[in-house]
């Protein structure tokens, strides 16, 4: 097993199937030790919102867009109100199945956002991932 790259990253996703082969993708391949799974935006927010140390934060968030109840860019408007320290410390990437340019150009527009990734994810776009 190779040394990961990063210590801790936050996947937020609706499908289980593609959360699945993703935190396989991101631990086989040595990206991340660890990968926390949260299932909606709201979950996603709640988590972090109550992380008061470092050594918890993610230091990459994987965001998709398309999610039912509250979507990404909901996630986005919402994480303003996350703790500066977090804001600074972790790195949001968008992975996200859409192909639409309107998509792909608000969600890269965003000052939160870092990079723009299509699903699947693979590890070449993981290789293409360097804070």
């Amino acid at each position: 097993m190779k040394n990961s790259r990063y210590r801790k990253v936050l996947l937020i996703d609706d499908n289980e199937i593609d959360n699945f082969i993703n935190e396989r993708m991101i631990t086989s391949s040595g990206f991340s030790s660890e990968v926390i799974v949260k299932n909606s935006a709201d979950v996603a927010l709640d988590f972090l919102k109550n992380l008061s140390n470092e050594q918890d934060y993610p230091e990459i968030i994987f965001l998709d867009l398309n999610m039912p109840i509250k979507d990404g860019f909901a996630f986005l408007v919402e994480y303003e109100e996350i703790a500066e320290a977090i804001k600074t410390f972790s790195k949001i990437v968008v992975l996200s199945s859409s192909i639409s340019p309107d998509d792909i150009n608000r969600a890269s527009t965003n000052s939160y956002v870092f990079k723009y990734v299509n699903k699947p994810l693979s590890e070449k776009y993981l290789d293409a991932i360097s804070l």
